[in-house]
């Protein structure tokens, strides 16, 4: 089985993009979709215990959570010391039901991949990118959000020039559904072909 790592800038339309490789009959992991499950379970204590108050009836708050961050670096690096183990608990066991379904390709579906070095647990990695314009524009579409607002995640994200020059694939998706599904079906049979090159 192939893995590829799925990774973009906020607004950049990965979400979009795995699905299309879901509907192709790729398997995904989505990192983000686990820390919702998380912190709707496992983690929910564990994070209450590091940052009281940030938990209701159980789930995670996440304004609260944001508040109690409020951009002290070594709040963060407590909170993922105990979500991205987790999160890659979640990823093994995808893996593993992915290989014993005998799936071809496995999509990691991660924000964060190059900045955490995740680089390394895939066999190739994709960029989706699209124009600064149109990454802004579905940001104020996002019921009402802003790059403002959105700033501190921003700022922990390597630059989108920086990620597309580490790419093995690109996918542009500034254009239409169709021109984006086109690219990934590019990318699938580019991705069979390394597979049947092992």
């Amino acid at each position: 089985m192939l893995v590829l790592g799925l990774t973009g800038s906020l607004a950049m339309g990965k979400s979009t993009v795995a699905a299309m490789f879901a509907e192709e009959g790729a398997a995904v992991f989505d990192a983000d979709r686990a820390v919702h499950r998380l912190y709707r379970g496992a983690a929910a204590p564990l994070v209450e215990a590091a940052f009281p108050g940030t938990t209701a009836d159980g789930v995670v708050d996440r304004a609260a959570l944001a508040a109690a961050l409020a951009d002290d670096k070594a709040a963060l690096a407590r909170l993922e010391a105990i979500v991205h183990p987790l999160v890659r608990e979640a990823e093994h066991r995808v893996r593993a039901e992915a290989t014993a379904a005998g799936r071809r390709l496995l999509v990691l579906d991660v924000p964060l991949l190059l900045e955490t070095g995740g680089e390394g647990r895939v066999d190739a990695v994709l960029v989706v990118t699209t124009t600064p314009a149109i990454q802004r524009q579905r940001m104020l579409e996002r019921q009402g959000t802003s790059a403002e607002r959105h700033a501190p995640l921003i700022a922990r994200q390597m630059a989108d020039a920086d990620k597309r020059a580490r790419a093995h694939f690109i996918i542009d998706t500034g254009g239409d559904f169709a021109a984006t599904r086109a690219q990934v079906k590019d990318v699938m049979r580019a991705v069979a072909a390394m597979a049947g090159a092992r």
